[in-house]
């Protein structure tokens, strides 16, 4: 038999942070890899990471802004490596801003490419598993796909849409019994280079609300989530704190948020004014996968495990729960039937009703 031929991926965004990481992660599986970003440096940059990790990447500047752009460059994808396996959705541009001093390109752009460039990759993936009647689609989510923060109004917006978007897709894949798999991971905050070059009108340095994550945690929770079948993967305890809290008790979380999201989403140092943004354009330079905060990033592997083993950790505490029930119901049972014994050993059989009249009266 011939051997199983390597995952064909796309991954968008491709070229820092979340996706670069992903890329590296999916290259050390061997897989075949279309890289999807605007920046050609970063692009390159993550290409030489696959093949030095023992992968194989086809690098391919494209803004996912443009859907037939997009499309053209799953053709290219499968062109050269063969039938795309996973799609992931992972491209993003924010705007660190009050929504009074946003202007409506502003949220038109980051809608495009966050929302979407999320819809586009979408369908260009549908229009080639579906008849094939195979693949995963992964959407990149966060935490904020369900609570909304201060100052990120445009960014939360388009988490929300593709929410909303995935959930609707999903049921019509399983309306038509397609084996076509859709899954939405959500994340924490995650120590990434877009806080150097997200476009912001903050005061001081922006930065992931604590606790920080290392995007090596993500690109195992998207890489897990692409092999099986899972609904939604929340990776991290804060990620599935945060939606459970905002579910129970919305309103506290809006008056929390009052309170420390502003400074929460900024460190000490005063803004630099003269940096570029990657708003409307890529930042030259390659910038790998982490972003300024690798002193306060924590791992989370532990926490990742838990997550993705959820499933088995609650079986086995069933089985647990299942087998203590049936030990003490089998203790009681033994402790009644010893009882029935010395009552029954310790009663006279009489042989008539009169002995046993005489009996008690001679008593």
């Amino acid at each position: 038999m011939a051997p199983p031929r390597p995952e064909v991926i796309v991954i968008t965004g491709a070229s820092a942070g979340v996706g670069r990481a992903t890329a590296r992660a999916f290259a050390r599986r061997g897989a075949r890899i279309g890289l999807i970003a605007r920046g050609i440096e970063g692009l390159e940059g993550a290409r030489a990471d696959v093949e030095a990790l023992g992968g194989e990447a086809l690098a391919l500047p494209s803004d996912v802004s443009d859907a037939a752009r997009l499309d053209d460059a799953a053709r290219a994808v499968e062109g050269t490596f063969g039938p795309i396996d996973v799609w992931i959705n992972n491209a993003m541009v924010s705007v660190f801003s009050p929504a009074d001093e946003m202007t409506p390109e502003e949220y038109r752009r980051v809608t495009e490419v966050t929302y979407l460039g999320v819809v586009y990759g979408t369908l260009a993936a549908l229009k080639r598993m579906k008849p094939r009647d195979h693949g995963a689609i992964v959407q990149v989510g966060s935490a904020l796909a369900y609570r909304g923060i201060p100052l990120q109004s445009a960014y939360c917006g388009a988490k929300h849409a593709i929410q909303g978007f995935t959930e609707s897709v999903r049921c019509e894949l399983l309306h038509d019994g397609s084996q076509v798999r859709i899954c939405m991971v959500q994340l924490p905050a995650l120590n990434t280079p877009q806080f150097g070059w997200v476009k912001s009108r903050l005061p001081r340095k922006a930065q992931p609300v604590p606790p920080i994550y290392q995007p090596e945690m993500a690109a195992d929770g998207i890489v897990w989530a692409a092999r099986h079948e899972q609904r939604e993967l929340n990776v991290g305890f804060t990620t599935s704190a945060v939606i459970l809290l905002n579910n129970v008790v919305p309103g506290a979380g809006d008056r929390y948020l009052a309170r420390s999201g502003y400074d929460s989403q900024q460190t000490a140092e005063p803004a630099d004014e003269n940096r570029t943004d990657n708003l409307w354009q890529p930042v030259p330079g390659d910038h790998g996968a982490h972003g300024d905060f690798d002193d306060r990033a924590r791992s989370g592997a532990w926490q990742l495990w838990l997550e993705t083993h959820g499933r088995v950790l609650a079986l086995a505490a069933l089985g647990a729960a299942a087998g203590a029930f049936a030990w003490s119901r089998a203790r009681a049972n033994g402790a009644n039937s010893r009882t029935k014994t010395t009552v029954a050993g310790a009663v006279p059989r009489w042989s008539s009703p009169r002995a046993a009249t005489a009996f008690v009266r001679d008593r």
